[in-house]
């Protein structure tokens, strides 16, 4: 389920979140809009831990224009109603670090209780679990409109 304007040609960036936008590098991709991606985390702190990144390759969270910064929030908050559906989460908990991969992305974290969001929780998960629980929100997500990109 790939949008128009991919390039798979291009030359590799490096960047691990550009490969994946760019079709190169696998992922459990739930949504995606031609501005936004949003995927599960390979290893996430709690199941359902999604990552929403810019196609774009930017590497800071407030170098985004105001325009493209209120759309990014806007995609966070119709992509946590869903996630908070699907994994059955007391609130999704949202947090921008970008020190791992130097690429924007906005971690939404199912949260249950205080210490959820903890980092040193991740851990790896089966590509099996992860397409389980890709589908999952997948379906959740059916029932959101896209925001303005």
């Amino acid at each position: 389920m790939r949008l128009d304007g991919f390039r798979p040609d291009m030359e590799p960036t490096g960047c691990i979140f550009c490969e994946i936008v760019a079709g190169r590098a696998p992922a459990a991709i739930v949504w995606e809009s031609p501005e936004f991606v949003a995927f599960l985390d390979h290893q996430p702190i709690q199941p359902g831990h999604l990552l929403l990144v810019p196609r774009e390759h930017i590497d800071y969270l407030f170098d985004l224009e105001p325009p493209r910064y209120r759309d990014l929030w806007d995609c966070a908050k119709n992509l946590a109603i869903p996630l908070k559906q699907a994994t059955g989460a007391d609130r999704i908990g949202v947090a921008v670090e970008g020190y791992g991969v130097p690429h924007l992305h906005v971690h939404l974290v199912p949260l249950n209780s205080l210490g959820d969001l903890d980092p040193c929780r991740r851990h790896p998960v089966a590509r099996d679990e992860l397409d389980r629980m890709a589908g999952q929100i997948r379906s959740s997500l059916q029932r959101i409109r896209p925001p303005r990109t």
